[in-house]
């Protein structure tokens, strides 16, 4: 089950979609299907079976993201996660191979498209919680056990990345 929490900025983002998907592309797709309906058998009319296929996906994440948005809790940064990892940090870590990762703490909702995020569910992250720069952590893998170090975290925008409060 996945843990019901967001960062500001991915709450953003899903409300963004939802009333993208509400104001801009289902009307469009509406039109679409209306159009294609109009022209008559619609048993072998393609344009009309793709976008109503397509008008049901979106209707189908429209209700997704409505009820999500309901359940879902904001975190915000606080003071006191400072020099720790905790959600919403962006921790830089490195193995006893030297090979490093760097990526952002966050809820399930915000991983999808994004390789630098992981989820708070996650065994690293789980692994990661409440340890500070220079702490060692081990995360069970597929593989077996794996040593990491902590080497840097940070709270806030990457940099470079846009932040939409």
């Amino acid at each position: 089950m996945a843990t019901n929490i967001i960062t500001r900025e991915g709450h953003v983002a899903l409300k963004a979609e939802l009333d993208h998907l509400w104001h801009t592309y289902r009307p469009e797709i509406t039109q679409k299907v209306t159009w294609a309906a109009s022209l008559g058998d619609r048993s072998e009319n393609a344009d009309y079976q793709y976008n109503k296929k397509l008008l049901r996906e979106i209707d189908r994440r429209i209700r997704y993201l409505r009820k999500r948005l309901e359940d879902i809790r904001v975190v915000d940064y606080s003071l006191e996660q400072e020099g720790r990892v905790f959600f919403g940090a962006w921790v830089e870590i490195e193995n006893e191979d030297e090979e490093r990762k760097r990526f952002r703490v966050v809820g399930y909702d915000e991983i999808y498209g994004r390789n630098d995020y992981i989820s708070i569910d996650s065994p690293m992250a789980r692994a990661l919680l409440k340890k500070a720069e220079g702490d060692e952590f081990v995360v069970q893998t597929p593989t077996g056990e794996a040593l990491w170090f902590v080497v840097s975290i940070q709270y806030g925008s990457a940099p470079g990345e846009k932040t939409e409060l």
